[in-house]
């Protein structure tokens, strides 16, 4: 349970990390919350000869909104997301996502950025970036670019960005009109990680039908996607449980699961579709 040997560099601003990440391209690791890479650190399954601390770049943290977006700096904790009084007027979901990620410990250090960097197949903010069309900025020594947040999650903790590069902020777009959000996941026990986690975004026109809806699954298989079939499927429909309950049985049609010895791949799949369900309809019960 001890790591291996590595150096250990804190630095200061964006750019000295940018460079730090040059000069250690070949085995150098991002450190942000840590809760991520310290344990597999701690078992062997990461060696790093160097260790990067991105904690202490004050450009990296912090939640601001402006002209219809929310941006929210990489290294923001997810307690920083669970108190945000901004987010919770702005964007309910990302508060209520919050606070059912690990225990305490865990929300005070890690971070939104570190997770959706890690892109860990069972993470919750993947989802929840997928539902509220998240843009991901990145800096890289080749210079800034974005990347959609369904062209972010490639594989199993696999993701767009490129060697050297750092995933600096996030933007999420505030859905205008009557929309309701929700995430609700199956919780694994022990670790809290989502063994199916959905989350919905839903928007209704002025005639009660749905205008549009966003759904993002993760847990179930190895990188989190979004549900485009029941989407398609609800879109123009009035929405009730039995309309929603139909499209929900469309959840997942298409995906691969994942299949462990807490849940095989038959019952992924069944909770994929009830926690969709549970999810639009909870969305749809926050409606203002």
């Amino acid at each position: 349970m001890i790591p291996a040997e590595f150096d250990y560099y804190a630095p200061q601003s964006l750019d000295e990390a940018i460079q730090l990440l040059r000069e250690h391209a070949e085995d150098g690791k991002v450190l942000a919350g840590g809760h991520s890479l310290i344990p597999l650190m701690k078992l062997r399954l990461a060696t790093p000869s160097a260790l990067i601390d991105i904690g202490r770049i004050p450009e990296l943290r912090g939640i601001n909104r402006s002209n219809g977006t929310v941006t929210i700096g990489a290294t923001t904790t997810h307690r920083m997301i669970e108190f945000s009084e901004e987010l919770s007027d702005a964007l309910p979901i990302m508060p209520q996502a919050a606070k059912v990620i690990g225990d305490p410990m865990v929300r005070n250090r890690g971070t939104f950025g570190g997770s959706l960097a890690h892109a860990d197949p069972a993470g919750d903010w993947p989802a929840v970036a997928l539902a509220l069309g998240a843009t991901m900025h990145v800096r890289g020594p080749d210079g800034e670019r974005t990347i959609p947040a369904e062209e972010f999650f490639v594989d199993l903790l696999t993701t767009a960005l490129e060697p050297g590069e750092l995933l600096t902020q996030i933007d999420l777009p505030v859905p205008a009109g009557k929309v309701g959000m929700s995430y609700q996941k199956f919780r694994h026990p022990a670790s809290g990680y989502a063994v199916v986690g959905v989350a919905a975004v839903v928007t209704l026109d002025e005639a009660g039908r749905c205008a549009d809806c966003r759904i993002g699954i993760t847990g179930a298989g190895p990188f989190a996607r979004r549900a485009t079939e029941v989407e398609d499927a609800l879109r123009g429909q009035q929405l009730n449980e039995s309309t929603v309950r139909d499209a929900s049985e469309l959840a997942g049609s298409d995906m691969e699961f994942l299949g462990d010895i807490f849940a095989s791949e038959e019952y992924r799949a069944q909770l994929v579709k009830v926690y969709t369900r549970r999810a639009i309809m909870d969305a749809l019960a926050r409606l203002p």
